[in-house]
């Protein structure tokens, strides 16, 4: 059976469907109408709640989207609603109180996932600064307030302070303790659509060999609109966020398991990839982050997928297992056209390894129409290996531009062994026009995305080369 704990219950279900939404069950099957419904699609925030879940020893709380979180995918998590909120005499929790007392909530349709964004920065960061706060909100939309007053809400809530005495924190053993004791694997039916959980990824490899049909679903911020908006169905589905999440560091390269979220990779990249950081941070909001996985985001196979521009220019392999037998990759050999890629029935993406760029200089760069919480117009990834003022080697990739992500092969060429200066990437500008024929929607026109393209040479130039002209403009911290 499905178990887990909502709020203070123990929640047993041995009748599921893989796509009944958490959503769904709180609001329709134990009528906690707090978590609402607005978009459907994971880009609003109304449903957001928080949900612990196992890491290692640690009971890790992350605020998700439960519009497209899967019921199944709950099995062996926490989740808290709003209505679970409570100070230490019983009353408004800080954050609650902080957003009665300075006007932070209008109508009100917005503000039970205002609470839960905030509720879970407060507990992960006691003294967060302005900026924090809002990349904390990217994935919570308001129509009322101008944001301006929630912002003021979660300082004053930092300062108000309480969460050593939180319930989150007195009852954090108590909660790991049973989360501990249910059975980390599981497998539900409600007629003929079953929903398996895998224990651990040996028991996943045979699952796929026994139902190689079967729908991967990891953090669901894609398989979830399947579900919401198109309507279709995904028996019988594994589930499979729970599974992959090793990292691993060593001098040569980084490997991680294709189960590790945008937020579980973000360390990473502040360590060792720091260029990226701005980068990571814009994909979809914290709910997304908390929930979407590097593997899944690749496996995907969209064109406008934003990890795997930059994983390609830094010549990322991927693992591939089926069974027992593992094969590797170069991941831009994975992807063969629009909507295909080479992964066989019964396989499934189990590594990523990333080389160590060195000395080389690396940036990612994403287009796009607003600045968060938002997918890509144009994506690009760039490390270039400069020695003695000579571009020794340049690997460039970009989405968007084509019906899979791809490899700028006439801008490269214009690059290596020319000078590191501007004049070699007003060169490479000019060669990227024939690397691709990009389609026109209604994210961008072609042309747009052809002069954006151009573009990025002559930014990475002005961000890396010898001048220091500002590219971008910059928030101050706490301005």
């Amino acid at each position: 059976m499905i178990r887990f704990l909502l709020n203070d219950t123990e929640i047993r279900l041995t009748e599921a469907g893989p796509d009944d939404t958490l959503l769904d069950f709180l609001r329709l099957g134990r009528r906690l109408t707090g978590t609402k419904e607005g978009c459907a699609e994971g880009d609003c925030g109304a449903c957001t709640v928080l949900v612990g879940r196992l890491s290692g020893d640690a009971l890790v709380y992350e605020p998700v989207n439960a519009c497209i979180r899967f019921l199944a995918s709950c099995h062996r998590c926490h989740v808290v609603t709003i209505e679970h909120l409570r100070g230490q005499d019983g009353g408004l929790h800080p954050i609650q109180r902080a957003m009665v007392d300075h006007h932070a909530s209008q109508c009100g349709f917005c503000t039970p996932g205002f609470v839960m964004a905030l509720y879970g920065l407060w507990m992960a960061n006691p003294d967060p600064d302005a900026v924090q706060i809002e990349t904390a909100l990217q994935g919570n939309l308001c129509r009322c307030t101008g944001y301006a007053p929630i912002i003021r809400a979660a300082l004053a809530a930092a300062q108000a302070g309480g969460q050593l005495q939180d319930f989150l924190t007195v009852e954090r053993d108590s909660v790991r303790g049973k989360l501990s004791a249910i059975p980390a694997g599981a497998e539900v039916a409600r007629g003929d659509e079953r929903a398996i959980l895998p224990a651990d990824s040996d028991a996943l490899a045979a699952a796929l060999l026994d139902h190689p049909k079967a729908h991967i679903v990891a953090g669901a911020t894609d398989v979830g609109l399947w579900v919401t908006k198109q309507m279709r169905a995904i028996s019988p589905a594994i589930f499979i966020g729970h599974l992959l999440k090793d990292i691993e560091i060593t001098a040569d390269e980084i490997r991680i398991g294709a189960g590790v979220t945008y937020s579980e990779f973000l360390p990473v990249v502040r360590e060792h990839l720091p260029q990226a950081q701005d980068y990571i941070q814009r994909i979809g909001g914290w709910q997304v982050r908390n929930a979407g996985t590097i593997g899944g985001n690749i496996a995907n196979g969209s064109p406008i997928g934003e990890t795997p521009p930059l994983l390609i220019a830094l010549g990322a392999r991927i693992v591939l297992r089926r069974g027992d037998a593992r094969r590797e990759l170069p991941l831009e050999d994975f992807f063969i056209e629009y909507g295909r890629q080479d992964r066989a029935e019964g396989e499934f993406l189990e590594t990523v390894v990333i080389p160590r760029p060195g000395e080389a200089l690396v940036a990612a760069y994403k287009v796009s129409k607003r600045q968060a919480s938002d997918i890509s117009a144009v994506a690009a990834g760039f490390c270039i290996r400069v020695d003695g003022g000579v571009i020794a080697d340049a690997r460039v990739a970009f989405g968007g531009m084509a019906g899979t992500p791809l490899r700028a092969r006439a801008a490269e060429s214009a690059l290596i062994g020319q000078p590191f200066a501007a004049a070699s990437f007003e060169a490479a500008a000019a060669a990227v026009q024939g690397d691709f024929a990009p389609l026109s929607d209604f994210r961008a026109t072609a042309d747009y995305r052809r002069m954006v393209a151009g573009n990025l040479f002559r930014r990475f130039w002005l961000e890396h080369g010898s001048g220091d002209i500002p590219v971008r403009l910059d928030r101050a911290v706490g301005g």
